[in-house]
């Protein structure tokens, strides 16, 4: 699983799983670009991996504003001649929810502003980077793509209606991607993460109770680590997966593996 000579762009990669992922594609020999919104954790990150001997710019990005995504990836092939990854995996609340629990809500109590944030955030952007990455990849005649969606998408929550509707149309604007280019040497996958320990998660773990509840739903009884949704970012993303596109790979602990039922094992 090598990426010499290979150019990557990650969104949202000043923490959490696309960090990870940064760092794991500059450790297997690619050139990374770091786009947060976030310049300081975006430059930690750089940091972090030229110090350990990779290859990493940093770029201050805004996945909500068209503009940035095309000074992103323009800038990123003039300046590399190619663009081989694109992770697609920023994602954040509007302003006047900065945190998961502040968002939720049941569907008909949901505000306008945040329904349109989120679907611009966690739908439209990733929209938006396939546009543009696309002739770039088609005229070089390879291209991997990987979105993050999320299990949300793939099943229903209680509250987080916005959510799951972005996520649900990552999954399938993922599919559209990779029958339309496959023939242009071009794959298209997603990966659909259940409970990961990042710092989106945090506040609702905070909640009396929730932490618990929340494991219990999880055959694994944990979280996942952002290193272990990295690894199955950068499988997809390399040549070990050449005949793999239009996947939704589930990395869930097992939590949509069930029925929900309850045991039918006596007490």
């Amino acid at each position: 699983m090598r990426f010499d000579g290979k150019v990557g762009i990650v969104t949202g990669s000043g923490s959490g799983i696309g960090r990870a992922t940064a760092i794991g594609f500059a450790a297997r020999g690619g050139t990374v670009v770091i786009a947060d919104i976030n310049e300081e954790n975006a430059r930690k990150v750089e940091r972090e991996i030229i110090d350990a001997g990779g290859r990493a710019t940093a770029m201050s990005i805004d996945v909500t504003k068209p503009a940035d995504i095309e000074r992103m990836i323009a800038d990123t092939n003039r300046r590399f001649g190619r663009v081989d990854v694109l992770h697609n995996n920023a994602f954040g609340m509007p302003a006047t929810a900065q945190t998961s629990t502040q968002a939720a809500g049941r569907l008909a109590d949901v505000e306008e502003s945040v329904w349109a944030y989120m679907i611009d955030v966690g739908l439209t952007a990733v929209w938006r980077a396939m546009k543009r990455v696309l002739p770039v990849m088609r005229a070089q005649g390879s291209g991997a793509i990987v979105n993050t969606a999320s299990i949300s998408g793939l099943r229903a929550d209680y509250g987080i209606a916005a959510y799951n509707a972005a996520k649900a149309g990552v999954i399938n604007l993922t599919r559209v991607g990779a029958i339309e280019y496959a023939r242009d040497g071009v794959r298209v996958n997603c990966i659909c993460p259940g409970a990961i320990d990042t710092p989106l998660l945090a506040p609702a773990l905070e909640q009396p109770g929730f932490a618990q509840r929340f494991y219990e739903t999880i055959p694994m009884g944990r979280l996942g680590k952002p290193e272990e949704m990295a690894n199955v970012v950068l499988f997809l993303a390399s040549d070990l997966a050449s005949f793999v596109t239009g996947a939704a790979f589930v990395a869930d602990g097992g939590q949509t593996a069930k029925t929900g039922s309850p045991s039918f094992m006596p007490e």
